[in-house]
This record gives C-alpha cells, structure tokens and sequence, in this order.
C-alpha cells in the first residue's frame, strides 16, 4: 500500500513539474506568435498604408510600435527647420490645442486614404478648431 501511495505522489510531482514546463512554453510561444503578428502588421502597413484587420474570432489586438524609427536625412532636416521658424504662441492653451489639431488632420488623411468614414474627424477638427479661436480671442 505504502508503495502505491509513494508512485502516486512521484507521478503528481512529475505531472506539475511537466505542466509547469508546458505553460512556460506555451506564454513564451504565444508571446513570440503575437510579436510576430505585431511585425506583420506594421511592415503590412507601412508597405500599404491599411491596417490588417484580425479573423472575426479575435475581437482586439493593440501592440505598441516600438520607437526606433530611423528619420531619413531630408525629413529630418525638412521637420526641423519649421519648428525653429515657427513662433511660439503666446497664450499657453494654444499649443496643445493647435498638436491636436495637427494630429487629428493626420489621422483625416489616412482614413480618407483607407476609404473610411471620415465624419468624426471632421467634427472633432471643428471643434478643436473652435477651441483655438475662443483661446486666442480670450
């Protein structure tokens, strides 16, 4: 009996210790799996210009870019001789207002570019554009 007893918790030691190997595995692949879908899906869109849109059964999937992007020597130029030209706005309001500005008008060409609806965008612009008028009128 005490033999039996002695198998039976040898086998359960066994069976945690492949399970807890089998979980290492499957996050460190899942985690691969979805890095790599992250990869496709910035190189799909930086080669394109559309987003990669996930099979139905996947209801979200976000990942990060990462901020590694080389600047090519004339965008980088080009970006910064503005910045240093451009005057900065007197009313401290007005700076973070006129960057939404600038990224919602962004965001209005890529979805008009992908064929999207583009009607939210467009209020929003308005609105921010409203703001910045009653900012400078102020």
């Amino acid at each position: 009996m005490d033999q039996v007893i002695a198998e039976y918790q040898k086998w359960k030691q066994q069976g945690q210790s492949l399970r807890g190997q089998a979980k290492q595995a499957m996050e460190e692949r899942f985690r691969d799996l979805l890095t790599e879908a992250a990869r496709l899906a910035a190189e799909y869109h930086q080669d394109f210009g559309a987003v990669l849109k996930p099979p139905p059964q996947i209801t979200a999937f976000r990942y990060k870019a990462a901020n590694i992007k080389a600047k090519r020597p004339a965008a980088a130029a080009k970006s910064a001789s503005p910045k240093a030209e451009a005057p900065k706005p007197e009313n401290p309001k007005l700076a973070p207002l006129e960057k939404r500005l600038a990224l919602t008008k962004q965001k209005l060409e890529v979805a008009k570019t992908a064929g999207k609806p583009t009607r939210n965008l467009e209020d929003k612009i308005y609105e921010i554009e409203d703001a910045i008028r009653l900012a400078q009128s102020a």
